[in-house]
């Protein structure tokens, strides 16, 4: 009987630490910024859960395709999956963007840059972070309609943007 209880210890010390390694001790630290990697077409190292205040930095390891990170804080309210939100029609997605959090771009081969916001989540809550860049674009044409285009989306001859592709992803950020 000795050994059952010894076993049922050792099993829960086991589940303890299991849950503590689970709980948010783990997230990325705010001191450095998350690296996430930009593939053809998705992200690569993006955390499901991070703190208050982590910046978030894009390199992208394609060498043809100019990649983006664009963070959009959701609703409080919204309870839909990032793959059932990028599936709604243009216009009703766009409804989100006034929670824009951030913009960072990289071109092939490259470290990213931001171009709205800081790179940093300052907001508790959840994010969908996509790729709207059309699929072909050339990377310069892009980033010069990008210079010249007053905070709207650049006009520039290219497929559908990479969300479209699968780049996307969500990202949930807690005190």
């Amino acid at each position: 009987m000795k050994r059952k209880h010894l076993l049922v210890a050792v099993i829960s010390a086991a589940l303890a630490m299991a849950l503590a390694a689970c709980s948010g001790e783990s997230l990325p630290s705010t001191d450095e910024p998350v690296v996430v990697t930009a593939v053809d077409y998705g992200f690569e190292g993006l955390p499901e859960r991070v703190k208050v205040g982590t910046t978030l930095a894009l390199e992208n390891e394609s060498m043809v395709e100019l990649h983006e990170l664009v963070a959009i804080r959701l609703p409080d309210d919204e309870d839909r999956s990032i793959d059932d939100l990028v599936q709604l029609p243009p216009d009703e997605f766009a409804a989100f963007f006034p929670g824009l959090a951030t913009v960072v771009i990289a071109p092939p081969g490259a470290e990213g840059f931001v171009v709205e916001g800081t790179g940093t989540l300052s907001e508790p809550g959840r994010y969908a972070v996509i790729c709207a860049i059309p699929t072909g674009a050339n990377p310069d044409e892009y980033l010069a309609a990008a210079a010249e285009s007053d905070g709207e989306p650049p006009q520039v001859a290219g497929g559908p943007p990479h969300l479209a592709m699968g780049m996307y992803g969500e990202i949930t950020v807690v005190e």
